[in-house]
């Protein structure tokens, strides 16, 4: 194989597609030291003003009106590649896309955005494009919009999706069973001992990692603070508040007169030293979120989670054992206070994950992609 060139589409509606993207292009880095890597973001192709409008309606919806994200998804779930929506997703960007295509002239194309994906697949069945196109699913959920004739791989976290894969039709042969793909610094073992010690808190404290999203998604963090502050259990707390400039000043006096320790961050680049930091996390439940919280073995606690996605996340979740749900104040209490009781729970939990999710998902990942792009390239040579 000469220099491998490589096209990869993500998309900046939350950083969880980014983050498997960049997982991805690590790996590749690894295999094809030399590769020509392009990665772009699927909003730069919309106009700025629609860009706009679409990121900002989602992370409302996401955050003030879950109940009607959650209609949404669900009423979308199962339309079928040739209807009037799937036709006019499949038409964003088409013309920029097939541009960029023709003047990098990739030898694969790989996508972790849906609807991009929808958009190249259907150049894909065209000829338009004549190079492999590989959809990398974030979510442990099967939903139409990662559904596409013309994908000629998909990469998926679980069993679970990869029978409702192939439930609607896509070829079990085109699918691989990897995990969700997470940069290779979350497989890493570090000292838990050593970080507490770097962020001021005590070594062998059981320790709470609150993270409330990149965009602050996670209702009722304050509240969920108060409660580790007061806490008559020995506990201390790491609060990940990403971009809510609101909770981290919210936090202030908290943080001043809190029981137990408890330290606070913005927007984060360390999140894999703050997961090997903690004995529990309470979070939303985002593709990325959970499978980089499954390869540190972090028991995950999901408060209100969002219906849609994470959701149907959640339910992957309690499936395996490696998490629990909290629907309302009063449940998450139980959990906390149950959890910091009963370390035999937390290694129960933490067990479950290390069988559900045995790690090195990009490396599986990206050694299928490559076996794909060698396979069509014999193929073609022979033909």
């Amino acid at each position: 194989m000469g220099q491998l060139n490589v096209l990869i589409f993500s998309a900046t509606y939350g950083f969880g597609h980014v983050r498997a993207a960049d997982a991805i292009i690590e790996e590749i880095r690894v295999k094809e030291p030399n590769a020509k890597i392009t990665h772009l973001d699927f909003g730069s192709f919309l106009s700025k003003t629609f860009n706009t409008v679409v990121k900002n309606t989602y992370i409302e919806l996401i955050k003030y009106t879950p109940k009607l994200w959650g209609k949404f998804y669900y009423s979308t779930s199962k339309i079928s590649p040739d209807s009037v929506f799937q036709r006019f997703l499949n038409g964003l960007g088409r013309r920029e896309f097939v541009k960029i295509i023709q003047d990098l002239q990739p030898d694969l194309v790989i996508c972790t955005y849906p609807t991009v994906a929808g958009v190249l697949a259907q150049q894909r069945l065209k000829g338009v494009l004549a190079v492999p196109l590989v959809t990398v699913v974030t979510d442990y959920a099967v939903h139409s919009q990662w559904i596409h004739p013309g994908v000629d791989l998909y990469i998926v976290g679980c069993k679970r999706v990869y029978e409702g894969l192939v439930a609607r039709g896509i070829n079990p042969g085109s699918i691989r069973i990897t995990g969700i793909p997470v940069s290779s610094k979350f497989e890493r073992k570090l000292d838990q001992q050593e970080i507490l010690k770097r962020l001021g808190l005590r070594p062998y404290l059981p320790t709470v990692l609150v993270m409330g999203g990149a965009y602050g998604v996670l209702g009722g963090a304050r509240w969920i603070c108060k409660i580790l502050s007061e806490s008559s259990l020995p506990v201390q707390s790491i609060v990940v508040c990403g971009q809510d400039r609101n909770l981290y000043k919210d936090l202030d006096s908290l943080i001043l007169d809190s029981k137990n320790p408890m330290v606070r961050f913005g927007f984060v680049k360390n999140v894999e030293e703050l997961m090997s930091a903690a004995d529990i996390i309470i979070t939303k439940a985002g593709g990325l979120t959970v499978s980089e919280a499954l390869t540190k073995r972090v028991p995950l606690i999901i408060f209100k989670p969002i219906p849609g996605q994470e959701e149907e996340n959640t339910i992957y979740l309690e499936g395996i054992g490696a998490g629990q749900v909290a629907k309302n104040e009063e449940e998450l209490k139980r959990i906390i206070f149950d959890l910091l009781e009963h370390p035999k729970h937390l290694e129960r939990m933490r067990l479950s994950a290390a069988k559900a999710v045995p790690g090195r998902a990009a490396e599986q990942a990206v050694g299928g992609i490559l076996q794909l792009l060698e396979r069509r390239q014999y193929m073609h040579k022979i033909g």
